[in-house]
């Protein structure tokens, strides 16, 4: 089964939880997701199933968006509400002002330091593994850029908020460092991803609703998404015969009409993607990835 399947993620399940639910739901064992969500995250999970995780490094740079909530007095060791309390709890939470002042002077390309609490690699071990055994998580800052970040709401220590982050950037390191900047300490409470690249939640489906297919005797199928829709900066090419044949074996193929485009995707008809071609020159293609 090649497709992709957007997942409403539920809380509490790490993301391989939600993989290993797909693969026995479907019967595919080649499963991935794109883009972890943490265990108390919910939302929006794009998972790749049989040949099409080939296609999850042309995902990697998606913007995602998040509702969420920052719990505003004391800091944890996790950056968010899973975590073990880090320091005294203020005495008294910012005003609204201070809180949105200080959010605002987030938006744009920032130094980001991820949490300990992170798979992030030192030394080709996932820091998680480090901080939990105690050890010295030696982490870098690194860039990430924030096209949105705005509080809704204000509620005593709670606020509310909704980010637009690049792929790669911590929503809870956000939180953590913005309890830094008004001097009280906070943490992430709740968050939801609401959009990953080119899917929203209305694309998403629950794993109650894929479970009730399976016990109904269907198939995931009818919930993965056409897959002339993927990727949509790419334009689609449809390809004959001679065409096709050439390009599963990894050759060069003429493309006539896509002088302009860096990369395509190549079907052989309405549905069935066969690659994803890369310009060599002029209208020359060389498939870079295969997939059927």
């Amino acid at each position: 089964m090649n497709g992709i399947l957007i997942v409403d993620k539920p809380g509490g399940m790490t993301s391989h939880d939600v993989v290993a639910v797909v693969r026995r739901l479907s019967g595919e064992r080649s499963v991935g997701h794109m883009g972890t969500l943490d265990p108390m995250a919910t939302g929006v999970l794009p998972l790749v199933l049989g040949k099409y995780t080939r296609l999850a490094k042309f995902f990697q740079s998606d913007r995602k968006a998040y509702d969420g909530t920052m719990r505003l007095g004391f800091a944890t060791d996790t950056y968010d509400a899973d975590g073990e309390r880090v320091g005294e709890q203020a005495v008294s939470p910012p005003s609204e002002a201070e809180i949105r002042r200080a959010a605002a002077g987030f938006v744009g390309e920032i130094q980001q330091m991820p949490p300990a609490y992170s798979a992030k690699k030192v030394a080709g071990v996932a820091a998680y593994k480090l901080a939990r055994a105690g050890k010295p998580v030696a982490l870098k800052p690194l860039p990430v850029t924030v096209d949105c970040f705005a509080i809704t709401e204000v509620a005593g220590e709670s606020a509310a908020f909704e980010i637009e982050i690049s792929a790669g950037g911590y929503v809870r390191s956000i939180a953590n460092d913005l309890g830094a900047r008004l001097g009280c300490g906070a943490h992430l409470a709740t968050l939801r991803r609401t959009v990953a690249g080119e899917f929203s939640l209305q694309d998403a489906v629950t794993l109650d609703d894929l479970a009730r297919l399976a016990s109904g005797g269907e198939t995931i199928e009818s919930r993965l998404h056409h897959p002339r829709r993927i990727l949509p900066a790419m334009p689609c090419v449809t390809a004959d015969e001679w065409t096709a044949g050439r390009i599963r074996n990894g050759m060069q193929v003429n493309l006539p009409e896509y002088s302009c485009a860096a990369l395509v995707k190549i079907f052989t008809s309405q549905r069935d993607l066969i690659a994803i071609g890369k310009r060599i020159a002029g209208t020359l293609f060389q498939p870079v990835t295969v997939v059927a």
